[in-house]
């Protein structure tokens, strides 16, 4: 897509503006210097870089060319800099006869010297001279950069003689780059002309290897700051992975190392091939619309996809909502399959560099490149036959054929490539990986329902060594989206929300992953029970087909979790599996959900909640999955999402319904789960006295010794010690917990009904965001809540007086000192990327979950103050909190409490049930009533009607 002049017509007319700008010297003899004239063509300038911008808008809109877009954004910024360029020389710094040392080329540098700028971008130029600097180049280079300034444009400039320019690159790999792509845009053009001779002769000859090698080592440590998957939901454009800048490194070394100057003379030379090359434009013109309309729609220069702009930047793009997924959803796969696309480009053009050098078996990736230019050819690293599988071969642990008509003659072996790397620990050699992908359409009905390739496909999935590694190299070639369809559905496939923080199917292979991490024992001090459970089942099969298939029905307009299970019973029998396992990883998938829902947002130490459990589940093998699938599938939903306060929750329901699963003869009941905690605890308080630690055994409900971590017990234990001898009726605790990104802030207090709401309250006016919370209330009347709040700086020091901030504006509450701030936000709270997301509230009263309780779910955009003003809510309709379960996913907040009247009993009155889910789906949207005899608004519309 190289631009035409008709593509840059009408954007700007610089002959025009020239002749504008020269009439306002009239006055003046021609002389340009005076203060208000500068002042007056500074305001034509301004003028003529708005029109001819918002013309590059509406082409953008229109025909929708992102390449062309930053083509013209560039050719715009080409022709503002000649005309003052022009001015100056000719209005403002006039010289009649120059001398040999009076001369300059003005060259654009860097991403503009490619004729690319995003609206935002800086302008890099460099002032070339002859010698070094004179009185007149000085004046023309400070009034250029002045007017750039005052224009409003981020300047980046050197002005140096061909010499200096010389010398600064060899030294510098930066500055080497940023001449690479120098553009010539004014002034003497034979001094732009040598310089580029000179620039090739003496800098780019013969150091190919050391230029790769650094740009790809600057490219890796891109990726570690900006994340290394591609698959992050809020992508940086231009230097994450995927993103434009690795094209533009891509173009930087073949530029290097080929001497081309576009894209077409790389197929020209065999480098790529026509198709490839078309791939190649296709992912910048893509990702150049993306940044351009980013720029546009901010009016800044952002490089992060961030949520908040995803959803307009889909509706600029002309994308639509599909049953089952969103616009912003089809947006999203689009992008995700271009960084997936620039991921395959990279690999291509590694693999055409690496056909002219040996690779080092030391080296890993084609990060080691350097290293192994420097091997070069050697005899003794001869392809070897792989034992077993005629037609492959291994270099210097590479995979490789010996023949590009292997897959034609068996494409089972599109399958079985990928076995054998997993067996032997193999690498893919590049031209392997692109011959795999040529080959994908061979991959047809005959081959997905042939059992060799089924079994070849299942040894890969179940493999005791590294599937994660082997189904990701799978899924970049194409081959698992074309073996598993349903698979291929969900490739780069994004869900709008911010729990996920990877695409879907990079969160079924991460899954996998943790799984595999699990069974090797390598997650025993986070995940103990999983660990230990995972060696006692019976079909290990089971659980990885499961994890692989969990999520695949995601983008469908019914439940993921039903679907799922159609799509698992449809899979399995193809995978060879028997109609009993079939039937069980169908069940898995339906009910995959359910114990972290259960296990975050029920009572559990409400037997009813484990009975009904049980009776779902129904089986100890059931049970034993179920566990380890939750676990895995928390981990692999993106970093810090599970967390130990979750591994407990799920480890106490674990344990209280195994008995119910067994007969009651489990590795550990209800009953000596309990006691083993005690007796953890007593051992830790050695220097407590009997008579001390027998009475404070006897001060907690048996929930509170279920569901609460052995160093959260020790805690606590110190925190109502110490206040037991000090006589305080008051007592805090602050923990940062910097792993979790979490602080946690433990009160203990006299009990009583507004106590949750102060505490929420207190949070909130200080700007801390609750994130957790445990209730708990001792045998002599005393609360014990511990509250997870976000973390907001970075030291452990500074994060904890920030909690004991919030634990003495508590206190004062507590004691009438101090009364809690009424919000001043309530709607407007919803802050920054939870703009972009629709949550429907919603209050579901049951009183069927529990045997003495009233549950009540609140679910809803998330906010900060949400939960003080469901407390005050449900503390104004006279509700006495049993217990609290505060949940968040991403932006949707699931807050359960289990209340009772002032009576201790269940809210049975259908008036009354419906007079709490009015007045707690109000305090969701920020409108609290604190009166508790205020009718209720909706309910008088309906009777008004």
């Amino acid at each position: 897509m190289t631009s035409t002049q008709d593509d840059h017509s009408g954007l700007i007319d610089a002959d025009a503006l020239r002749t504008r700008l020269t009439a306002l010297t009239e006055a003046t003899d021609g002389e340009g210097s005076d203060p208000k004239v500068r002042n007056a063509v500074l305001g034509e300038l301004k003028t003529a870089v708005r029109d001819a911008r918002k013309i590059a808008e509406d082409k953008l809109a229109d025909d929708g060319g992102g390449l062309l877009c930053a083509q013209r954004l560039s050719f715009i910024q080409d022709e503002i800099i000649r005309v003052i360029y022009d001015f100056a020389l000719y209005h403002v710094y006039r010289i009649k006869n120059p001398s040999a040392a009076e001369r300059m080329s003005v060259v654009a540098v860097g991403g503009y010297g490619r004729g690319t700028l995003a609206p935002g971008s800086d302008i890099d130029l460099l002032f070339v001279l002859p010698y070094k600097q004179t009185p007149w180049g000085e004046q023309i280079v400070e009034y250029i950069l002045y007017m750039l300034w005052d224009l409003g444009f981020k300047v980046g400039h050197a002005t140096r003689n061909i010499d200096e320019c010389i010398r600064l690159s060899k030294a510098d790999m930066t500055i080497r780059t940023a001449i690479l792509e120098a553009r010539h845009i004014w002034g003497d053009e034979e001094l732009f002309e040598d310089l580029v001779a000179r620039f090739q002769k003496e800098v780019v000859e013969g150091t190919s290897s050391e230029f790769i090698a650094a740009k790809l080592q600057e490219r890796d440590e891109r990726h570690r700051r900006q994340g290394t998957s591609r698959y992050l939901v809020e992508p940086n454009i231009k230097e994450g992975k995927g993103g434009l800048r690795d094209l533009n490194t891509l173009f930087w070394i073949a530029k290097y190392h080929y001497q081309v100057s576009s894209q077409s003379e790389l197929v020209k030379i065999g480098v790529l091939k026509r198709a490839e090359r078309t791939r190649f434009r296709r992912a910048e013109d893509f990702l150049w619309a993306v940044r351009c309309h980013l720029h546009f729609l901010t009016g800044r220069p952002e490089e992060r996809l961030s949520f908040d702009v995803q959803r307009e930047i889909a509706v600029r793009l002309g994308y639509t909502q599909h049953p089952g997924m969103k616009d912003v959803e089809r947006f999203m796969k689009h992008y995700f399959l271009i960084a997936k696309e620039v991921g395959d480009l990279t690999r291509i053009l590694c693999a055409a560099l690496e056909d002219e050098h040996v690779k080092d078996p030391r080296g890993r990736g084609i990060s080691g490149i350097m290293r192994r230019f420097r091997v070069g050819r050697s005899d003794s690293n001869a392809p070897q036959p792989v034992k077993g599988a005629p037609g492959f071969v291994v270099e210097n642990n590479r995979l490789s054929v010996t023949a590009d008509t292997i897959f034609e003659t068996d494409p089972v072996n599109l399958l079985r490539v990928f076995q054998l790397a997993d067996k032997h620990d193999y690498n893919m050699h590049p031209r392997l990986t692109r011959l795999i992908r040529h080959s994908l359409k061979l991959i047809n009905n005959d081959v997905r329902k042939d059992p060799e390739a089924n079994r070849l496909f299942l040894s890969v999935l179940t493999s005791r060594n590294h599937p994660e590694k082997i189904l990701r190299k799978m899924n970049e070639t194409g081959v698992l989206g074309r073996f598993v369809p349903e698979f291929g559905k969900v490739v780069a496939m994004m869900q709008f929300n911010m729990y996920h923080h990877y695409t879907v199917d990079e969160h079924l292979i991460r899954s996998i992953g943790v799984l595999a991490e699990i069974e090797r024992g390598d997650s025993g001090e986070d995940h103990p029970l999983s660990t230990d459970l995972i060696r006692t089942l019976q079909n290990r099969k089971l659980l990885y087909v499961t994890m692989f298939l969990h999520d695949i029905a995601k983008g469908r307009p019914e439940d993921h979790s039903i679907a799922g299970a159609k799509v698992a019973r449809k899979l399995c029998p193809r995978f060879g599996l028997n109609d009993a396992e079939t039937e069980t990883v169908a069940w898995l998938i339906e009910h995959h959900l359910d114990m972290s829902t259960i296990a975050q947002s029920r009572d559990l130490s409400d037997r009813k909640t484990i009975t009904d459990f049980a009776h779902t589940v129904q089986s100890h093998e059931r049970l034993k999955l179920l566990l380890i699938l939750t676990v895995a599938d928390i981990r692999a939903v993106g970093p810090g999402v599970f967390n130990g306060w979750k591994g407990q929750l799920l480890r106490t329901l674990y344990y209280a319904t195994e008995p119910h699963l067994t007969g009651g003869h489990s590795k550990m009941s209800h009953g000596q789960a309990i006691t083993q905690a005690k007796e953890e605890l007593v051992s830790r308080l050695g220097h407590w006295t009997d008579i001390d630690r027998k009475a404070y055994l006897n001060r907690h409900y048996p929930a509170y010794w279920l569901r609460t971590e052995p160093d959260r017990l020790e805690t606590h234990a110190e925190l109502l010690h110490k206040a037991d001898k000090n006589g305080e009726q008051l007592s805090f605790d602050v923990t940062p917990r910097a792993f979790e990104g979490v602080t946690e802030l433990t009160i203990m207090a006299q009990d009583h009904p507004r106590l949750l709401s102060v505490i929420a309250g207190a949070c909130y006016s200080t700007g801390a965001n609750i994130v957790d919370a445990q209730i708990d209330t001792t045998t002599d009347g005393f609360a014990l809540d511990t509250i997870f709040i976000g973390r907001e700086l970075p030291g452990d020091d500074d994060e904890r007086r920030r909690g004991e901030r919030i634990t003495a504006l508590i206190e004062k509450t507590l004691r009438g000192d101090e009364r809690i701030p009424e919000p001043v936000a309530k709607k407007g709270s919803v802050k920054g990327r939870m703009k972009a997301f629709k949550v429907a509230s919603e209050v579901l009263l049951n009183n069927t979950l529990s045997d003495d309780y009233t549950v009540l779910e609140v679910s809803g955009l998330d906010r900060p103050g949400l939960l003080y003003d469901l407390t005050r809510s449900i503390a104004t309709l006279n509700l006495n909190i049993g217990s609290a379960h505060i949940s968040t996913f991403g932006e949707k907040v699931v807050d359960v409490f289990y209340v009772t009247d002032l009576t201790g009993q269940k809210i049975a009155n259908i008036g009354r049930q419906e007079i709490i889910r009015e007045r707690l789906e109000a305090a969701v949207e920020g409108q609290v009533e604190l009166d508790p005899a205020a009718p209720v608004a909706r309910k008088v519309r309906r009777q008004a009607s």
